[in-house]
């Protein structure tokens, strides 16, 4: 009878103490949340294309990053589906897959030749309308040119594209692409319809103390017309000109008080008496990041050109030429600054 007694009184103690230890791992688990399986993967009902209209310009790199991934887990992959015109009709352009630039190693602004940037960069063969795999950002790529691809006033493409993990799938139809024709400089002269140039060039430049030798009067903007032209001649050259008032070269080394070794990211600066030339890699910036060589925002490349001159009461004035510019077409251009009112005193009252 006793060893019996015994033993059922061992079981329910054994019984309480593995109950105990149950109750402990899962209080356990709840703080700790290792006991519990990883979230399922899910397509959220919020994600969404906060972006649906596209209007690139045909040319350049153009980016976007307009998906919302609200209660989307990650990892999730994106494809671009149906590309076809605004009418359903197929729109066999986009199967074009053409070789582009793209950066493996960040640009900084600091590197110190052609072949430093070089370096930095590989050519990959993506599609014209590309979308990173697994962040849905939407990249038209410079290889986009109105030769092949319908531009504004067109009504352009549709596109659709479709997520999904392991948790679902699902699809966004109907995103709109309406591209822009070529415009390969910022700023510029041209109707953004048709492309087509409206006047001989822009007047944006930002002159400072710059006092005008004929008016005594100090020039604004207005007074100086910037043109930025494609010549002929190798790749990878930027050559920056001044005209005077009757269209005469001026000696850049009027501009005495200029930085010519840091004006761009250019490398083996040649100054002679009409112009200074640089080697470069296109486009103008490379990348929209803020450097020592463009705007606050990064958006633009920055030129400034200076020279001194003592004025009114002795006073030494340093006079400065600010202009901001982008160029994103590869070539040998040619940025000429004109005066068309007045030229610049360079001598002291």
């Amino acid at each position: 009878m006793w060893p019996k007694k015994i033993n059922k009184i061992h079981m329910k103690m054994r019984n309480k103490y593995i109950l105990y230890v149950l109750g402990l791992l899962l209080l356990t688990g709840i703080g700790c949340g290792k006991y519990f399986p990883d979230e399922r993967e899910n397509i959220g009902g919020d994600s969404q294309y906060a972006q649906s209209l596209f209007e690139p310009i045909l040319g350049r790199n153009n980016f976007y990053t307009p998906f919302y991934k609200g209660t989307t887990t990650y990892p999730t992959e994106f494809f671009i589906k149906n590309i076809r015109k605004r009418n359903g009709e197929p729109a066999p352009e986009f199967e074009s897959i053409l070789p582009v630039t793209v950066w493996k190693q960040s640009y900084t602004g600091t590197e110190t030749s052609i072949e430093e940037i070089r370096a930095k960069q590989e050519v990959q063969n993506r599609p014209i309308l590309d979308i990173g795999r697994y962040s849905g950002d939407i990249t038209v790529w410079n290889t986009a040119r109105s030769s092949f691809i319908r531009a504004i006033p067109d009504s352009g493409y549709l596109f659709d594209v479709e997520i999904n993990n392991t948790g679902g799938r699902r699809f966004f139809r109907g995103l709109r692409l309406m591209p822009y024709r070529e415009r390969p400089t910022e700023p510029n002269n041209r109707e953004v319809n048709s492309g087509q140039e409206l006047s001989p060039g822009v007047f944006t430049a930002g002159l400072f103390s710059v006092k005008g030798d004929s008016t005594n009067r100090y020039l604004s903007g207005g007074d100086l017309m910037v043109s930025m032209k494609k010549r002929d001649g190798a790749d990878g050259k930027i050559t920056f000109r001044f005209l005077d008032k009757n269209g005469q070269l001026m000696d850049p080394k009027l501009f005495a008080k200029t930085d010519w070794n840091n004006l761009v990211h250019g490398f083996n600066p040649v100054i002679t008496s009409t112009g200074v030339t640089y080697d470069v890699v296109y486009p103008i910036p490379l990348v929209k990041t803020r450097t020592a060589y463009t705007t606050s925002d990064g958006n633009f490349a920055r030129v400034i050109f200076a020279y001194q001159r003592v004025g009114f009461a002795g006073i030494i004035e340093t006079a400065t030429i600010t202009f901001p510019f982008a160029i994103y077409e590869t070539g040998n251009w040619e940025v000429l600054f004109q005066f068309v009112t007045d030229n610049p005193r360079f001598t002291n009252d």
